[in-house]
């Protein structure tokens, strides 16, 4: 067993190996902070930078969720090819506006682990984080990620991410003989109707986050 990594680095790598495994995603901080008996988020930083720096961990820059396994302790590859390959990394977008790309690097906010098994085809694909309750008899609640496919166009009963003047909004589509209508999964909220609409993408899953 290798020697340039002290006990409790050990503990913390050994730890993120099983939460992969068993999670399809890595540990945040305050999640390997919690299992390994430390009290500072800052010392969790230091001990993942020396693994990082041992080749034993690479981390993502602007996501909490970042950490990918290189190596085990023992020097091997370990299974961190599978754990890897089952896990993706969606760019969550601040920013949605007409006219813009909305992959460009500087609406990324974060990077946010899917596992394959969730979602097989991750091209164009991106997460909004969701603001309001308009859809919530849709099982879509407030502050939840949803997953989006980009696209242009849209088939009545898919929910969509739709442009309404520059603002992105998510909702139920139903195209007629005369217009487009967004319709809100709650009950206290009508639909809105236009003529035109910009389509972002197409709503494919959602993530909720409990922390």
């Amino acid at each position: 067993m290798n020697t340039d990594i002290s006990e409790r680095q050990k503990k913390i790598l050994d730890f993120i190996i099983d939460y992969i495994s068993e999670s399809g995603y890595p540990p945040t901080v305050r999640e390997i902070a919690s299992a390994t008996g430390l009290s500072s988020s800052a010392t969790v930083h230091a001990h993942l930078s020396k693994l990082e720096k041992s080749g034993y961990i690479k981390r993502v820059k602007g996501s909490s969720r970042s950490i990918e396994i290189i190596k085990s302790q023992h020097n091997k590859k370990a299974d961190s090819d599978e754990i890897n390959n089952n896990v993706v990394l969606i760019p969550v977008v601040g920013n949605v506006a007409a006219g813009k790309p909305i992959l460009a690097e500087e609406n990324i906010e974060e990077y946010f682990p899917v596992t394959n098994d969730f979602i097989s085809d991750f091209n164009n694909v991106f997460m909004l984080k969701v603001k309001g309750d308009s859809m919530i008899n849709a099982g879509i609640l407030d502050r939840d990620y949803i997953i989006v496919r980009k696209q242009s166009i849209a088939r009545n009963g898919e929910i969509v991410v739709a442009l309404i003047e520059d603002e992105a909004t998510v909702k139920r589509f139903l195209k007629t003989d005369k217009v487009i209508k967004l319709i809100p999964e709650n009950d206290y909220m009508k639909p809105i109707t236009v003529k035109v609409v910009d389509i972002v993408g197409k709503v494919i899953g959602v993530l909720r986050k409990y922390f």
